[in-house]
């Protein structure tokens, strides 16, 4: 999963995404009121040509914003200068926003020329504030002076963010050193954004043409006719697979034909690694080096030390005592389930070893011996219409809330599908755009972000524009989208990070939704995942597409029975990706080395099977190279912790329970970071959490 917290700027300019339909009139849509419902984007008017102008006179708006503050006459006081620049440069912020969302949801070469010219200018405006004595002056004047008993929480937490997100830009280098620092910051931008773009370009360049009926052994029958679909797509005869998610998931975990699994996991996990024009490599060595150059200036030996100080982890040393205590409890499960898996091989008269390649396949096996669990068989009770039904049912037992389809809104493709969220007494809180299928335009995994950030302003709550965008099974000329087990999970998960947007209510718009810290934004999302095992909740809506009967019992309970079915695996996957994050983010000289055997370095401890020789995985890390989990994906364990003592309270109360949800709204939802998260957590629930809560739920605990 990726947040698209993945696309989050610092300071005054935020992110979002757009589309293009050819322009309506000789005006920029872009730089008018937009006159859309809500005053949501005006997606069918807006066209590739329109971005460049827009953000180039918005940036002039902003530069004049930023001017009104240092030209103000009066002392310097927070809401001169402080709340001030919260404020400054919104309409930069909303164009920016349109154009990098949709450079994740909706891209082509032209959009991605786009991005590539105007983010450069956005590094230097960012810089241009961030380096500016004169205005840092009056931040400090305030921060150092102001009577702090007189702001509230929110205004301290504002006041807090602004002082120390000019000190983390560079405020105090010198002359040379601001200079490098604008170098460093500027390359950034582009480098990410190419490594973002080759991971795309490889993902779409490879597809697997099945030409006959014997390489389709054990391939359920929506795989083959998605393939088959796919096929007709490239007007080519028999079957394709791709590298996208929805096909090649079910290939590598259904094919009996091993060469061919051997054949797509190779090309897979050497996406970025293919010595071409795509190739992300020596992108990975420049951009490991340029972050510890920036840290080196800011003062900080790693760059991991100086994005840590603004987490909840506080400290590298702190994320790798939290990873190896998890190592340490998930090694001996994850090995004793590789011996179980490779005992059912030998069962089945395999006498080669398991590599990677094989896992999914021989694991799916497993499953089916130890629980009767066959997740193809689940799909008919997952039709996604259903499902997104159930997600909606979901938020209206917790919180009362309603969701409304809408055909007014513009929308980017024709595959988005807009609602209007509206609270228990029937006000407006949110638009909501759903985007459910893979495309070209469109980067792999699973993410939420927002057009809108929520605030208020002269009075007036604006609320936000919220989206989650996701890479789910398509339907056929046959067959509805039908989910997976995972794909389900993956929908509550973002649709938790959908809730903590929709019910912000902030001032702020820099501290609205989900503007945390990066190891707490998961948690609304993971302790949402929580509620795909209860029986209660499922009976609700997962009734099989064609005869209508509610989900079996037995399913459900194989479901429940699995839940921690390869924990000790599926523990150890997400810390080796941890592990060689931090590896990564805590060099403190130049890199100069092989990038594969530094990566098979420390991801080693937390395999249990031998790396592929030909295959790797740094350069396609996207979440660190290209998004914003850099010396942050420990987040992912870190935020289970939370969600394993939050949801506890559930259980405790009842899944449903009206006053826990209200106060999980109350508290931590609507707060957004406005407040310290460990402040808001111990508010909701009374006690700072413990890891033995994840060990224990995940059955890893001795």
């Amino acid at each position: 999963m990726r947040t698209l917290s993945t696309i989050i700027m610092t300071g005054i300019i935020g992110f979002t995404m757009v589309s293009c339909n050819g322009p309506q009139s000789n005006q920029n849509p872009l730089l008018v009121e937009f006159t859309t419902p809500y005053n949501s984007p005006p997606f069918d008017r807006i066209a590739r040509e329109h971005f460049i102008p827009a953000i180039d006179s918005a940036m002039t708006e902003a530069r004049a914003d930023i001017e009104t503050i240092l030209n103000c006459t009066e002392e310097p006081t927070f809401a001169n200068t402080i709340e001030a620049l919260a404020f400054a440069g919104q309409k930069l912020g909303d164009i920016t926003t349109i154009a990098f969302n949709l450079n994740y949801a909706e891209t082509d070469a032209e959009l991605q020329k786009v991005v590539r010219e105007v983010a450069p200018k956005l590094t230097d405006f960012q810089n241009d504030i961030n380096l500016n004595e004169k205005l840092f002056a009056r931040v400090k004047q305030v921060y150092s002076s102001v009577d702090k008993d007189s702001l509230s929480a929110e205004q301290l937490t504002l006041l807090e963010k602004t002082y120390k997100g000019f000190v983390r830009s560079g405020a105090n280098l010198n002359e040379d050193d601001k200079q490098k620092y604008r170098e460093v910051t500027r390359k950034l931008s582009e480098l990410s954004l190419q490594f973002e773009e080759n991971v795309l370009a490889e993902t779409n360049a490879y597809f697997l043409h099945l030409t006959s009926e014997d390489e389709l052994a054990g391939l359920p029958k929506s795989l083959v006719d998605a393939a088959a679909q796919a096929a007709q797509q490239k007007n080519l005869e028999g079957w394709v697979i791709t590298l996208h998610m929805p096909m090649y998931a079910p290939f590598i975990k259904y094919s009996e034909r091993r060469d061919l699994r051997e054949k797509i996991y190779r090309e897979y996990s050497k996406r970025g690694f293919n010595g071409n024009e795509n190739d992300n490599t020596e992108l990975v060595k420049s951009i490991v080096n340029l972050r510890l150059e920036l840290a080196n200036l800011l003062g900080y030996k790693s760059y991991a030390d100086y994005v840590l100080e603004n987490r909840m982890a506080e400290s590298s040393d702190k994320v790798m005592s939290f990873l190896e205590r998890l190592l340490v409890e998930s090694l001996p499960a994850a090995n004793d389930e590789l011996k179980q898996v490779q005992a059912l091989a030998k069962d089945m008269g395999v006498n080669h070893s398991i590599e990677k390649w094989d896992w999914a396949f021989y694991t799916e096996k497993l499953k089916n011996k130890l629980f009767n669990f066959n997740e193809e068989e689940l799909k008919p009770y997952f039709q996604l219409e259903k499902v997104q039904e159930g997600v909606f049912m979901l938020a209206n037992k917790l919180f009362g809330v309603s969701f409304k389809s809408v055909k007014n809104i513009p929308v980017y493709h024709p595959d988005v599908k807009v609602f209007e969220v509206l609270d228990a007494d029937g006000s407006f809180l949110s638009l909501l755009y759903l985007d459910f299928f893979p495309r070209e335009g469109k980067s792999g995994g699973a993410w939420m972000t927002s057009y809108r950030n929520q605030f208020v302003k002269n009075g007036e709550n604006v609320r936000p524009f919220i989206s989650i965008v996701t890479n789910f099974t398509k339907p056929t000329k046959d067959t509805p989208s039908l989910l997976t087990f995972n794909e389900f999970t993956t929908l509550l998960h973002e649709f938790g990070h959908a809730l903590h947007g929709i019910f912000a209510n902030t001032t702020y718009p820099n501290l609205s939704g989900t503007s945390v810290y990066r190891d707490f934004v998961e948690l609304p999302s993971q302790v949402l995942e929580n509620w795909a095992v209860e029986k209660e909740y499922l009976d609700m809506f997962a009734i099989h597409y064609q005869t209508g009967e509610p989900i079996p019992q037995e399913m459900v309970q194989a479901i429940i029975d699995s839940r921690n079915f390869l924990a000790g695996n599926l523990s150890i996957r997400q810390l080796s990706f941890g592990l060689v994050d931090m590896a990564w983010h805590g060099i403190d000289k130049p890199f100069k080395g092989d990038v594969i055997a530094f990566e098979n370095k420390h991801m080693a401890r937390a395999n249990v099977m031998l790396h592929v020789e030909g295959t790797a995985f740094s350069p396609a890390f996207s979440h660190i190279f290209g998004g914003g989990y850099a010396a942050g994906y420990y987040s992912y364990k870190w935020a289970e912790v939370l969600d394993a003592d939050a949801y506890s309270l559930f259980q405790e109360k009842g899944i449903f329970d009206k006053e826990t949800a209200q106060s999980l709204r109350d508290n931590i939802l609507s707060k957004g970071g406005s407040e310290h998260p460990m402040t808001l957590y111990v508010r909701f629930r009374g006690h700072e959490p413990s890891v033995d809560a994840l060990l224990e739920r995940s059955g890893l605990k001795k």
